[in-house]
């Protein structure tokens, strides 16, 4: 029998992290974080990082282990999410993958290996540097559909970061995105996977998201931004997150603090649309709507579970 393992996705400000801790105090569980920007060291505030009095004495895997000088990729996480998994099995315990970033989900549920593909430094350095103008993104977009029109409907036009990905991984393999996945989705999967997403209504979603980056601003985003600018001299994935790229636009000027606070929530509000868009993709998932409360949502996956 297949080892059980946990899993909730769901957009950014839904209420993963108190659910699967509800969930980890109830079945002896531990967390494994999968959020591509909570991984990084001394980006606390702009990710809502779950801080010691949050975790409520549970345990969390792969947050605030990575330098914002680091590059951190896919492959990694599988193979970091693994080892996490493995030590969580054998202290007898339940493992409950949290997160938000599709493709780390997707790369750990389906078991998609990308550890073949060799990183071309060069190739990626150009890419960056033409999708740094609309109309090298828009290029660069309109190129990766060609390559792989089933990957890119999932995939916005201004999504620098995926559209770049799509490339390169054509680029280093010779075979597409869905060719890559299609690939690892017929091998047999290690972990019996129980898939939850939690909702809510849209209103309800952007007004949890425009009060919690009022939050991030009072609790000293801007001065965590400039702290790490200092610190460190290149953060070449890490300062193109959500809402750090933002307060560097206003630190730069080039931006007023209204505009700056805006941007962030219109860009947090349509990435919590593409999240959503990708999730719904996955048949397995079974949805549990967050109006119902906490308690009956851990009550559902307990079922879910047996």
């Amino acid at each position: 029998m297949k080892p059980k393992v946990l899993v909730i996705v769901g957009p950014t400000a839904s209420g993963k992290t108190a659910l699967s801790i509800e969930v980890a105090k109830s079945q002896n569980g531990e967390i494994v974080s999968a959020d591509s920007m909570q991984i990084y060291k001394d980006m606390d505030i702009g990710t809502a990082k779950v801080m010691p009095e949050e975790a409520q004495g549970i345990k969390h895997y792969l947050i605030d282990f990575v330098s914002p000088a680091e590059r951190y990729t896919v492959c990694d996480f599988k193979r970091d999410s693994q080892v996490a998994i493995e030590e969580i099995l054998q202290k007898g315990k339940l493992p409950i993958v949290v997160g938000g970033t599709g493709l780390y989900v997707n790369s750990l549920i389906y078991d998609i290996n990308y550890s073949e593909m060799e990183f071309d430094a060069l190739y990626r350095k150009q890419l960056m540097k033409q999708a740094e103008t609309a109309e090298g993104l828009q290029y660069l977009y309109e190129k990766a559909c060609c390559i792989d029109e089933k990957a890119m409907q999932k995939i916005s036009r201004n999504d620098k970061k995926r559209i770049i990905r799509v490339l390169e991984i054509y680029h280093s393999t010779g075979k597409t995105k869905t060719e890559q996945e299609l690939l690892s989705k017929s091998k047999e999967i290690q972990y019996d996977f129980r898939v939850f997403g939690l909702y809510m209504e849209r209103e309800v979603l952007y007004h949890r998201i425009n009060q919690r980056v009022d939050r991030m601003i009072e609790n000293g985003l801007i001065e965590e931004v400039k702290k790490i600018c200092e610190k460190y001299k290149t953060f070449p994935t890490a300062m193109q997150g959500l809402g750090y790229k933002e307060v560097v636009e206003y630190l730069k000027g080039v931006t007023t603090k209204e505009e700056m606070i805006e941007k962030i929530k219109q860009q947090s509000r349509r990435y919590a649309k593409r999240q959503l868009t990708w999730f719904r993709k996955n048949k397995e998932i079974t949805w549990l709507d967050a109006s119902l409360g906490l308690p009956n949502n851990v009550n559902i996956i307990l079922e879910g579970i047996k």
